[in-house]
């Protein structure tokens, strides 16, 4: 049985654009204390897995300042605002990222990324029925797109050169429906 854990103080530390830091004091049913970093991610973010009409997943490749290296990720953004659709959210990253637009999203996955220390949701899609649009990246952002089947991803994911949890989440639940 799970003892019964009490937060005593929260504490902001660092606020951020899309970030907030807090130091949590916690409480053990024991009468031990101990501190716990919480990061609150403020505005939740989408995903989409779009698949073009020969099948292929069309991917993005870009930087990733925290693993210092390039990565291969499904399109995903943060909301406008926490009150934002994520659907719409979703739509919009994919035009944005890829330049192709979809009238055919559904909804494909929920999740919550880091759920040891941070609250972040995000809702994934997946798009089909894809056309041309006009690609629009954000300022800071170079990304290059590439198309893969899903046994390729399946198999970078396996080999460890797909690694990101939304991007595995989401190849692994298409997969599966397949």
């Amino acid at each position: 049985m799970i003892k019964k854990m009490e937060r005593l103080k929260r504490e902001l530390v660092y606020k951020g654009t899309i970030l907030d830091v807090y130091k949590d004091t916690m409480r053990f049913d024991n009468g031990k204390q101990e501190e716990w970093d919480f990061v609150s991610h403020r505005m939740g973010a989408a995903a989409i897995l779009p698949v073009l009409d020969d099948g292929r997943i069309l991917m993005v490749r870009q930087y990733r300042n925290a693993l210092e290296r390039e990565t291969l990720e499904i399109p995903a953004g943060c909301r406008d605002s926490v009150t934002e659709d994520t659907k719409i959210c979703a739509t919009r990253e994919l035009e944005e990222e890829t330049g192709y637009r979809s009238d055919d999203v559904s909804f494909l996955i929920s999740l919550k990324t880091t759920i040891a220390f941070c609250d972040e949701a995000i809702d994934v899609y997946l798009a089909k029925n894809l056309y041309k649009g006009t690609k629009h990246l954000d300022d800071g952002e170079s990304i290059e797109t590439e198309a893969y089947t899903v046994k390729e991803l399946c198999d970078m994911i396996y080999s460890g050169k797909i690694q990101d949890a939304k991007t595995v989440s989401a190849i692994l639940a298409y997969s599966n429906m397949l």
